[in-house]
């Protein structure tokens, strides 16, 4: 039986060898418009890695469509040769190669754009929160004209494709929904006036790039914002788009970038929002693109086996690993490295103004300066600690040809990553600690699992060097009543170690202290098949299925002492988690301390006041400090070593990953 991953498809006279979509992304890598090198080997190394179509953007199609630094530009023909150097290196890699092409509206920023004011349907502030200008009939004219004169743009340069983007509350968002389009004259009003522009952007689009030439729309499945368009609304868009827009594929996007239902992170289920792209698919005869959270090839085939879509959009997954196609399709689908939707290295990145890179691939981002060559002199290795620092640092060393041997004092790999995976929506992290796992084993590293390394043992094994990667223990606050019996450790709760009572404290509201919280709000909650049980059945009503499925049997209560909680978030995941803790009903109490903890519960202060808050159970999750117990006798003992990961300083997942990737690769 064939698999349909491997299946090739047609858009329009377009043959495209396998079902493998990769979305455009904002990259961060482009300079004033122009196409890098660093963009360039980017993208090369995903085509090589044999995705069947690569999609690349956005590309702003005016000199205020943009608003965002470091965008590709496709408004002038001065950027063609770069846009061709692009497209030729992609399809010299064997796969096909289009290119998305936008206008930001009201998502611009100003200050990327010489000072010039956004522009919008009406005067609507989008994610920049500046008032946009609207615009005249005149400048909709020319801002649809612009739009085809990108896509010839995109023609001569030799892309195969080009992409139109109608979603995420751009510019053509803005025209379709209500919430941004207050215009009285052709361009506003009903659904079917709203719709105007966007179907005239498309017959412009058409026009500019000729009948047999693949043109492509990005739209959203659900708008997911209040008083937003629904699924139903987009499905009549979509028929109108191929009806009259001549669009020969539509790629499924979800929500837009303000919606608060989580899209990217991994709390959203593995290929969920394909449901939005079967519904389209339902409407028209073109193919039809899934997209977000599908990060394996299990996923991917079944959403094709089951109808859902024609093609799988697979954005963050090729970041993580560039090769997952060929792995695929050679049979070595155990060893990809899976995205695990983190968004520490991506939509963070992006947020602090850095180019995008990615916590499960160290080289992302990195094609050219982080290639790793083989060293003329190998050297023995040995690296203390098999958390994710550990193991990256072993992995590079290996790569670079050195002997590496591994040593992790527990029977498992992965460190602290089995943590990060025990809360609600976090299970990604135990699949990346069995990715990297995976990858220590076919690179022939020698490992020894539940080994406490000691003196005794680097003299038996004469490295040349050492790379100590011991982590973290948990940190203790200097209170009273720590030793009471109803006192615990927030990584005792997560793994598991340790019953709590039915009233819980928890002390510290940093990422750890909201994970337990979270981890502790789910007992007692209805699970997801239950919860379909129960809805099939018509047992319960929608109000009481809700009720069940956010309340738990704890009244959790979680303090900290500074103003605000889960500071050491990133951007795309703090707004979730939040939202989670006042979904669940727990009691967040900031700029509150700990004074003691005593039989019946906790003393704190809150301002100027005192109060026991009760408690069965104390959860102490304050933060880590650094384990590197070691360093004092390597160094005595004259041995070249590095510290790295939290054994230097206690960070995120992501910083250990590169710390141990780039510790690893510099030996010589």
């Amino acid at each position: 039986m064939n698999d349909p991953i491997f299946e090739p498809i047609n858009i329009n006279s377009l043959k495209i060898n396998n079902r493998i979509y990769m979305p455009a992304m904002h990259l961060g890598m482009s300079n004033a418009y122009e196409v890098t090198d660093q963009l360039i080997d980017f993208y090369a190394e995903r085509a090589a890695g044999g995705a069947g179509m690569i999609v690349i953007g956005f590309a702003a199609v005016n000199d205020v469509a943009g608003g965002m630094p470091n965008l590709i530009g496709a408004h002038d023909d001065m950027f063609i040769p770069g846009l061709a150097r692009l497209a030729k290196a992609v399809k010299e890699k064997g796969a096909r190669c289009a290119i998305q092409i936008n206008h930001a509206g009201a998502n611009a920023f100003s200050l990327a754009m010489d000072g010039k004011q956004p522009v919008a349907p009406s005067d609507v502030p989008g994610i920049s929160k500046e008032t946009p200008r609207p615009l005249t009939l005149e400048e909709i004219k020319q801002t649809i004209e612009d739009f085809g004169a990108a896509a010839r743009r995109v023609k001569q340069a030799g892309f195969d494709a080009v992409e139109v983007l109608s979603a995420s509350g751009y510019l053509i968002s803005e025209f379709l929904s209500a919430i941004t389009n207050k215009r009285d004259d052709e361009y506003g009003g009903s659904l079917e006036q709203r719709m105007r522009f966007g179907l005239e952007v498309l017959q412009s689009v058409r026009r500019s790039v000729g009948a047999d030439y693949p043109v492509i729309v990005r739209i959203n499945g659900n708008e997911f914002m209040p008083g937003g368009l629904n699924r139903k609304d987009l499905q009549r868009y979509a028929e109108r788009l191929v009806k009259e827009g001549g669009v020969d594929a539509i790629n499924v996007n979800v929500g837009w970038h303000q919606a608060r239902v989580p899209q990217i992170t991994s709390a959203v289920p593995r290929g969920m929002y394909a449901y939005l792209a079967r519904g389209i698919r339902e409407c028209v005869d073109v193919p039809v693109i899934a997209s977000h959270r599908i990060n394996s090839p299990e996923v991917a085939r079944a959403l094709l086996d089951d109808h859902l879509c024609d093609m799988v959009a697979m954005g963050r997954s090729l970041i993580a690993d560039p090769y997952l196609p060929l792995k695929a399709a050679s049979n070595r689908e155990d060893e990809i490295v899976h995205c695990i939707a983190c968004a520490q290295g991506c939509f963070d990145a992006l947020s602090r103004l850095t180019h995008v890179n990615c916590l499960c691939n160290p080289k992302a981002g990195y094609e050219k300066s982080r290639r790793i060559e083989k060293t003329a002199s190998p050297k023995k290795v040995m690296v203390i600690g098999g958390g994710p620092a550990g193991m990256n640092a072993a992995l590079a060393a290996r790569e670079r040809g050195h002997e590496v041997v591994l040593y992790e004092k527990e029977k498992r790999l992965g460190g602290q990553l089995h943590l990060a995976g025990r809360p609600p929506g976090r299970e990604e992290f135990l699949e990346f600690a069995r990715d990297l796992s995976t990858q220590v084993q076919i690179k022939s590293i020698k490992l020894n699992l539940g080994y406490i390394v000691d003196k005794d043992t680097i003299v038996k094994e004469q490295p040349d060097t050492i790379i100590l990667a011991t982590g973290a223990q948990p940190a203790k606050p200097r209170i009273p009543g720590l030793s009471s019996p109803n006192v615990v450790d927030a990584w005792d709760v997560l793994e598991g170690k340790v019953r709590t009572g039915r009233k819980v404290v928890v002390i510290g509201g940093g990422a750890v202290g909201v994970e337990t919280a979270l981890f502790l709000a789910e007992k007692g909650t209805l699970s997801a098949d239950a919860l379909k049980f129960l809805m099939v059945n018509e047992a319960e009503s929608d109000d009481d299925l809700y009720y069940l499925a956010i309340k738990g049997s704890k009244e959790i209560v979680l303090i900290e002492m500074l103003p605000k909680i889960g500071q050491d978030f990133g951007i795309a995941t703090r707004w979730g988690m939040l939202k989670g803790l006042t979904r669940h009903g727990v009691d967040v109490r900031t700029d509150t301390i700990a004074l003691g903890i005593e039989e019946s519960g906790v003393r704190i202060k809150e301002g100027e006041k005192e109060a026991i808050l009760e408690a069965d159970t104390v959860v102490i999750a304050v933060g880590s400090i650094s384990d590197n117990s070691l360093e004092g006798a390597i160094a005595d003992m004259g041995i070249d070593y590095k510290v790295i990961g939290d054994a230097k300083k206690v960070a995120q997942a992501y910083e250990a990953v590169h710390d141990g990737f780039n510790a690893g690769r510099d030996i010589l």
